[in-house]
């Protein structure tokens, strides 16, 4: 292993495991529930109190390791070696910040909820120094990565699964030999949906970190092959139901130029290793669903595990960028905008029109409900503002990021496709 300033990411990764394990201790004293990887070795010390919860963390996580070694035998490599020694200090500082923390007693409800979702945002914090670290992962991380990259599982999905089976051991355990739920309330679902939210959130937001770590120098900037061709491109982000695919389908017809909305579901496909089917149902959207949100949460307790959806983008951009290289084109959405951003010839529309205007065309060509159109209106242009958020940190109605702008609803599908053909004339040399 090869990195930069390695004493300084050790310590980084000891410290983050350090304020893990306080988080862990914090959601044990709230008595609300633990999350759902620890709620098992807390089910067990309640069964066997001479063996302490951070033991039982060292023996089954220990048993996370060696089923990677199982699975991945002569590859077994330093990502599995690691996570021994690292287990060992989890387990560790479990049981310091318990005993740290053994006189926090709580007879109130509010007390008890308010240290379960403290112990969520310490968690959290744990996880995003592990990750800044980059030097070595917990086994329930290294396990899921392990599984899913051997099997090519969904790794969000994966994890949820590792996860579900603590918790239904841990419940069945704690009904069996307890007599009630232990280890698993409120806090475990408050802890599986939110920590890798709250992660992904210091990630984006902490930058004190970066800073202490070395920066490496920096490259020579070679632009890429979309940015030096001679060839032109119409960019066009639009409302749902105001034309934009009809405008730009009568763009390219009119200037004899390729034109790619739908068929570039099939050629992310293609770059992806995607179905059509799957490109289709997930492009320019973000998950909204809580199955997978919770699933994408997940990618946050591992570097070298990428989203489903990032990986979809990644793709896509590699595709739109390739086209642009090769030839002139009109592209309708996916963000093409800022994808093709340093294009010496790209002319970028946003294409609107009014509420009546877009409800007639949703009704007639989308066969939607007259009553449910402007519902539908509304949830797609959310989807595509949010998707633009999420990609290019950019509003997606943003009229600034634009060359032009035309209402369908004033000048009509055929007189905007003139319109922006003119204007591009102006922007395209």
């Amino acid at each position: 292993m090869k990195k930069e300033n390695l004493g300084l990411r050790i310590l980084l990764l000891v410290v983050g495991i350090y304020i893990v394990g306080l988080g862990v201790a914090l959601s044990i004293r709230s008595d609300l529930g633990t999350s759902p990887i620890s709620s098992m070795p807390y089910v067990l010390n309640l069964m066997m109190p001479n063996l302490s919860v951070g033991t039982f963390v060292i023996i089954i996580n220990s048993l996370m390791v060696m089923t990677q070694v199982v699975i991945l035998k002569r590859k077994t490599g330093y990502e599995q070696l690691v996570q021994l020694p690292l287990t060992l200090l989890f387990g560790l500082f479990i049981d310091v910040n318990l005993h740290l923390t053994s006189s926090l007693i709580f007879d109130n409800y509010l007390w008890q909820l308010l240290t379960v979702i403290l112990s969520c945002f310490v968690m959290a914090f744990g996880i995003f120094l592990e990750l800044k670290a980059d030097v070595g992962l917990l086994p329930a991380e290294g396990l899921s990565l392990v599984i899913s990259e051997t099997y090519n599982k969904n790794f969000g999905k994966t994890k949820v699964s590792i996860d579900s089976v603590f918790v239904i051991v841990s419940i069945i355990l704690g009904l069996s030999f307890i007599g009630r739920l232990a280890g698993v309330r409120e806090g475990t679902i408050l802890a599986a949906l939110f920590v890798g939210t709250i992660a992904n959130y210091f990630h984006k937001n902490i930058t004190f970190v970066d800073k202490l770590l070395p920066v490496k120098k920096a490259v020579e900037y070679i632009a890429q092959p979309y940015m030096t061709t001679e060839n032109f491109v119409i960019t066009i982000s639009r409302q749902y139901g105001s034309g934009g695919h009809a405008v730009g389908e009568a763009i390219a017809n009119k200037l004899g130029i390729a034109f790619y909305d739908s068929k570039l579901i099939d050629l992310t496909a293609i770059a992806s290793g995607y179905t059509p089917e799957y490109v289709e149902k997930h492009e320019q959207r973000l998950p909204n669903g809580l199955l997978d949100k919770l699933y994408n949460n997940n990618y946050a307790y591992a570097n070298e595990a990428i989203p489903p959806n990032d990986k979809l983008f990644i793709a896509q951009t590699g595709v739109i960028r390739n086209i642009a290289a090769h030839e002139s084109c009109v592209i309708v959405g996916r963000s093409a905008n800022f994808i093709l951003k340093g294009h010496k010839n790209c002319f970028n529309v946003f294409v609107h029109a009014n509420n009546e205007f877009r409800k007639k065309r949703v009704v007639q060509n989308y066969m939607q409900n007259p009553n449910d159109a402007e519902r539908v209106m509304a949830k797609k242009d959310k989807e595509r503002d949010d998707y633009s958020k999420h990609y290019t940190g950019k509003d997606w109605d943003d009229l600034n990021t634009y060359d032009m702008t035309v209402d369908t609803s004033l000048f009509g599908i055929e007189g905007t496709a003139d319109m922006i053909i003119e204007g591009s004339k102006v922007r395209i040399k």
